[in-house]
């Protein structure tokens, strides 16, 4: 199995390293599990609906949440659990969520292009049709108990500075942070 636990959030040549949990075109939520060292499977997604795009985390980051920064990368083809995917953040979906102690925190979703793709240089260029789609599927996909709200979108630069802000204030193991489960 890969070492994604010491995964740079980038590669050598500046692209975010990606790692995919679900990939596109699956009924099912995949999270990777750092203490097993596996991809476990979390839930079904309700009748019907199924991942749009492959759904995963940027290694290397450590999100408000405790989880890696959740990621979201567009094109047209299907991986798998535990490709890397070589990407750049087109933008950022914002959103907050009910926490475990009721307070609202927030918990965005990177949205990438692979490097090899020129399909969209920055958020402006994903048509509001599936920007709004993308809002509908994670808030289905969701679990209740999270209410997650939608704040609104963010461009690829504000993208690409939150994710480099996070990923500098990971200095810790994972492991150590969230102790057990």
């Amino acid at each position: 199995m890969a070492d994604y636990l010491h995964l740079p959030h980038r590669d050598q040549e500046g692209n975010f390293n990606v790692v995919v949990e679900s990939p596109r075109g699956s009924g099912v939520k995949f999270k990777y599990d750092f203490e097993r060292d596996a991809f476990v499977f979390q839930r079904a997604l309700p009748v019907g609906i199924a991942y749009p795009f492959d759904w995963g985390f940027i290694a290397g980051t450590r999100a408000p949440d405790g989880d890696p920064l959740d990621a979201m990368v567009i094109h047209d083809a299907t991986s798998w659990p535990g490709a890397l995917i070589p990407a750049r953040a087109v933008g950022i979906l914002c959103v907050t969520q009910k926490g475990a102690r009721g307070r609202r925190e927030r918990n965005d979703r990177v949205i990438l292009v692979p490097t090899t793709s020129d399909r969209y240089a920055d958020v402006a260029d994903v048509p509001q049709r599936l920007r709004a789609e993308l809002e509908r599927f994670f808030k289905v996909t969701s679990r209740s108990e999270k209410e997650i709200e939608i704040v609104g979108w963010q461009d690829g630069h504000f993208a690409e500075k939150a994710v480099d802000d996070v990923a500098r204030k990971r200095t810790t193991n994972p492991l150590s942070e969230r102790g057990t489960g």
